[in-house]
């Protein structure tokens, strides 16, 4: 297998660790906004008790994709990075103001209102992240991102201000809500607390679905080439034969109150709804002019960064494991602080 293919094989992987890990960080943002009712505390505790210990190490993924993009596809990063340099402008503001309100409202003084301002701007921050997020996919699979001789000559603005980069960014919102409320049934300890997260995530199933459908139409003029890798393709019945079983299988887990399965389940969704969307694209990094191999750095850069690759494997896999074995059992094993009740 060409070292291109390797390397794009371990974007997406990471990309979509990022999506299992810190989406579902974001996720929980967008139902700290939506708690209600005299749980509402409960459910907030709950929530940064959830995400808390590990949040920031979920960034990790995030960072790997960017470090591997420049390393070992130049031009790719350079046409991203000034074509989208709004969006992303705004999406590192999102990511910076949400960790730093998650913080200042742990650390901050536990009176109502002052909570209540750090829990606004912390969901605000959650909820306009993801969608950035999603926007910038969007975009870069649209095609109309235009390179001309190593130069971007599209507009700043046409390329993401458009209905189907939108999509898929309220697309990405509601796929992140869905796996923090289904990864919430399974940290919730109190009956009463599993049951709410479970209407959430039914709720937002729901929503993936329909918002999944809007991009599959406005993909017809907004990312063709896409929209053809995912309904013509020998593998795309496969897919979506896959994606349809595992997101029945949520439901009905969901349905049934096995949460464990569940969550399962609606990791192997999103899993497959990436997959889909790299084999759609694949080889191209940003359509139409820009592909793995067009972009590739020099053959001695790919083999080395494979090297640290696979060697960073073997630090970064057991850290992540024992930052999870011990933060998450210390956490899962006591009950909430007064500073994490927050209201």
């Amino acid at each position: 297998m060409p070292l291109e293919t390797i390397i794009a094989g371990v974007m997406i992987s990471a990309l979509i660790l990022y999506a299992l890990l810190g989406g579902a960080d974001y996720g929980g943002g967008v139902w700290d906004l939506f708690a209600f009712g005299k749980r509402a505390p409960a459910q907030r505790a709950l929530i940064a008790q959830a995400i808390g210990p590990v949040w920031e190490a979920n960034h990790v993924w995030l960072i790997l994709v960017i470090v591997v993009l420049f390393t070992a596809f130049p031009p790719a990063f350079a046409a991203i990075s000034i074509a989208l340099h709004i969006p992303l402008t705004l999406l590192l503001i999102g990511i910076v103001l949400r960790g730093t309100t998650f913080t200042f409202r742990a650390h901050d003084a536990q009176r109502d209102d002052v909570q209540r301002r750090w829990s606004l701007l912390f969901s605000i921050a959650s909820i306009i992240t993801p969608v950035l997020l999603g926007i910038v996919l969007g975009a870069i699979a649209s095609g109309t991102i235009r390179v001309e001789n190593g130069v971007v000559v599209s507009d700043f603005l046409k390329s993401w201000l458009a209905p189907f980069p939108f999509a898929v960014g309220f697309f990405a919102l509601s796929l992140f809500a869905f796996l923090a409320a289904v990864y919430l049934t399974v940290e919730a300890s109190q009956p009463e607390l599993q049951e709410d997260f479970r209407m959430r995530a039914l709720i937002a199933g729901f929503a993936v679905g329909i918002l999944a459908l809007i991009v599959f139409l406005l993909a017809g003029t907004g990312a063709p080439t896409v929209r053809a890798g995912i309904s013509r393709s020998w593998w795309a019945l496969a897919l979506h034969l896959g994606t349809a079983v595992v997101a029945v299988g949520a439901f009905y887990t969901l349905w049934i109150r096995k949460y464990r399965v569940a969550r399962l389940c609606a990791a192997a969704q999103v899993t497959l709804i990436l997959l889909g969307w790299a084999f759609a694209q694949f080889p191209y990094l940003v359509e139409p002019d820009i592909t793995i191999y067009s972009a590739a750095a020099s053959h001695a850069t790919l083999r080395l960064l494979v090297i640290a690759l696979a060697v960073g494997v073997l630090v970064l896999f057991p850290s992540y494991y024992y930052l999870f074995r011990i933060f998450k059992s210390e956490v899962s094993a006591a009950p909430p602080s007064a500073s994490q009740k927050l209201s």
